[in-house]
């Protein structure tokens, strides 16, 4: 969803400044307008900054909010790996509107099963700029999705720097979206 038509809060939400990280707090009635609407969250302009929206607060932008990833069912059984790379593909940049995996910010996904049961799933991930205040978030957002998958039971997600990211990195399918082909 993208909308160029202001849309006003129904109720006070958090929100996370863009790209700062920093927490901010919308009021009821503020306008903001959605730039970018993918993987449950919402980036909005609104108050004179750019912040994301959470899908816990859709409800104050008129929104249904979708169902959440949830937490497995506590399955101790084998890991579908394919599942965590759709998981994972399920997390945006809240300014660029391709998955996390297609930009070719995970760079490694390792699953170890555990002596008492269940899986743990490591992860190494970058972002598209070391700067970026927004990194601990985006990998709070994989770490939260790959919860949901059956089998996981611990999730450790790392913010690497080596090799920095450059755009040789996202699929063929992130150059075409981003009209770099």
């Amino acid at each position: 969803m993208h909308s160029s038509e202001p849309i006003l809060l129904r109720r006070d939400c958090d929100a996370i400044m863009i790209p700062s990280g920093t927490p901010h707090r919308f009021t009821v009635g503020t306008e903001v307008t959605i730039t970018q609407s993918l993987g449950g969250t919402y980036t909005v302009i609104g108050d004179g900054v750019m912040a994301r929206i959470g899908e816990r607060d859709a409800d104050a932008l008129g929104i249904e909010p979708k169902s959440a990833a949830t937490a497995n069912t506590g399955s101790t059984g084998p890991v579908d790996e394919q599942r965590l790379w759709e998981a994972m593909k399920s997390c945006y940049d809240p300014e660029i509107p391709v998955n996390v995996v297609d930009l070719g910010l995970i760079y490694d996904c390792k699953v170890t099963p555990l002596e008492e049961g269940g899986n743990k799933v490591e992860v190494k991930m970058t972002l598209t700029a070391p700067g970026c205040g927004m990194g601990g978030v985006i990998a709070g957002d994989v770490e939260q999705r790959l919860f949901g998958v059956p089998g996981v039971t611990d999730v450790h997600v790392e913010v690497v720097w080596d090799p920095i990211w450059n755009q040789s990195m996202m699929s063929d399918a992130a150059r075409l979206q981003l009209g770099l082909m």
